[in-house]
């Protein structure tokens, strides 16, 4: 049973398993799935100061940070005990799309050229992970959610919110992937 977890799995399973995320929330509680929302729930649980925006009963909430948690845990079983042995399988095009753009380390889920302790204090590192981190953020609280929260649970829900946001997120991606990133790589 542990190999069968270890070996990456097709789309049409893990999706279908994401997928039945939104019908179980609802027939068990009622409940919306998203990621996004749990940092205000933390904020104003650990902050309960005079700002508005945290004035409310997070307690009502608290499921959220239970999956939240849970998603953490998950991360950590799957990085120290679930870790696929076998090297990435990345294609013979991206590796030669990468290395022209100086990526050499094709071994991690993601290429410890760009996302390192070390590369951190680079150019390159500082705006891959602490300016494309807050422009996420930032992002995520404009849209009024994150990618599970509007392409998982608002599509299922036919909300038009979640389509234009979805719609939205798919063209930052495609602009981000064939504009933006040849040149962050160069930095």
């Amino acid at each position: 049973m542990l190999e069968l977890l270890k070996q990456p799995w097709p789309w049409y399973i893990a999706g279908a398993l994401i997928g039945l995320t939104v019908p179980a929330l609802l027939l068990i509680g009622n409940k919306s799935f998203g990621v996004s929302s749990s940092l205000r729930h933390i904020c104003a649980a650990c902050f309960p100061g005079d700002i508005t925006f945290f004035k409310y009963d997070w307690k009502k909430e608290a499921w959220n940070l239970f999956f939240v948690g849970g998603v953490a845990v998950g991360g950590v079983i799957a990085t120290y005990i679930l870790t696929n042995p076998n090297p990435m399988i990345i294609a013979e095009s991206t590796k030669e799309a990468l290395l022209a753009n100086n990526v050499r380390d094709f071994e991690h889920l993601l290429p410890t050229d760009i996302f390192s302790w070390e590369s951190l204090l680079t150019l390159r590192g500082f705006i891959f992970m602490v300016v494309g981190g807050f422009l996420v953020g930032f992002g995520t609280r404009y849209a009024g959610g994150c990618t599970s929260g509007h392409a998982i649970m608002g599509l299922s829900n036919l909300q038009w919110p979640s389509l234009i946001a979805t719609c939205c997120f798919m063209a930052g991606g495609f602009a981000m992937t064939w504009l933006i990133l040849p040149f962050l790589l160069n930095l």
